[in-house]
């Protein structure tokens, strides 16, 4: 279930930050129990993905030691476990809120569909991973029951689908020859377009990123503009964190000599972890301090 991809559902705890609920212990609990949830349905995913593609993987240089293409784990044993995870995890999303269960089972069909179909569809795969993203974050506004700025979906699905990209060019890196039997989209991908594409959407992500922080630090204009609860002239001053990221990331994706996957070599990367954090801790700072 490899929870060290989790970290991505962090996204369910943006509204509960951005709408200024983080100190409010109901909101903080119900926004911890539906990243939990979102934890356990990729968890699910993650499962039906090694299932579908144990042939596959079993050719790839690092994932074939995963339990289930090495068979330390039965395919029939973690076919029942999605099943059982899956539908419990489901349960529980609609009982916590209809509308949080509706997002996380379109989530889940979602990502069905990536497994079965569009992940070998050229651009289609990534968009369809940038749109999970997305679906989090939705999923994080209604477990809270807020309303959530557009301009924070936006960034958030050109983040997302600039990391997909990434992941992309990193795996055509990665693969040389033999692109086509670790993953069949590979050999549908050319890396000057993506390369483009990556650049592109670079770009577009600083700037939806930016647009929203002068937009918040106006004084004085209406809450509705934004849609957020909350107005601050430092908010811009983070901007250069998120130019580092995306810049840092550029780079992490570019070394096709390391195996281990964009993800993994994020949270495992000092100057991309130590950027991230400083982010974090400017944006607390100036939403609720400043």
């Amino acid at each position: 279930m490899r929870p060290n991809q989790w970290v991505k559902n962090l996204f369910v705890l943006a509204p509960l930050v951005f709408s200024q609920n983080l100190l409010d212990p109901q909101m903080l609990g119900r926004a911890f129990l539906g990243t939990f949830l979102f934890c356990m349905i990729s968890g699910v995913v993650y499962l039906m993905n090694d299932i579908f593609d144990v042939e596959k993987d079993r050719a790839h240089p690092t994932k074939r030691f995963r339990p289930i293409p090495s068979g330390k784990l039965p395919v029939k044993a973690a076919t029942a476990a999605a099943v059982v995870i899956g539908l419990g995890t489901l349960a529980l999303s609609l009982v916590l809120d209809w509308r949080f269960g509706a997002v996380t089972a379109i989530y889940f069909a979602n990502n069905v569909l990536y497994s079965w179909k569009l992940k070998h569809v050229v651009f289609v795969d990534v968009l369809t991973i940038a749109l999970g993203f997305l679906l989090r974050t939705l999923a994080g506004a209604f477990v809270i029951d807020v309303i959530f700025s557009e301009w924070l979906f936006g960034c958030t699905f050109l983040l997302a689908l600039y990391l997909a990209l990434g992941k992309r060019k990193h795996e055509i890196l990665q693969a040389g020859l033999g692109k086509g039997k670790q993953r069949r989209v590979l050999e549908r991908y050319r890396l000057d377009h993506i390369n483009y594409a990556i650049l592109c959407v670079a770009g577009l992500t600083i700037a939806a990123y930016t647009a929203y922080t002068l937009s918040v630090s106006l004084p004085g204009q209406p809450l509705h503009a934004t849609r957020a609860p909350f107005e601050s002239p430092w908010i811009p001053f983070t901007i250069p964190f998120a130019v580092i990221g995306v810049f840092r990331f550029y780079m992490l994706i570019s070394r096709a000599e390391l195996a281990d996957s964009p993800t993994e070599r994020m949270i495992k990367d000092i100057p991309f972890i130590a950027n991230l954090a400083l982010w974090g801790i400017s944006i607390l700072a100036m939403i609720y301090f400043l």
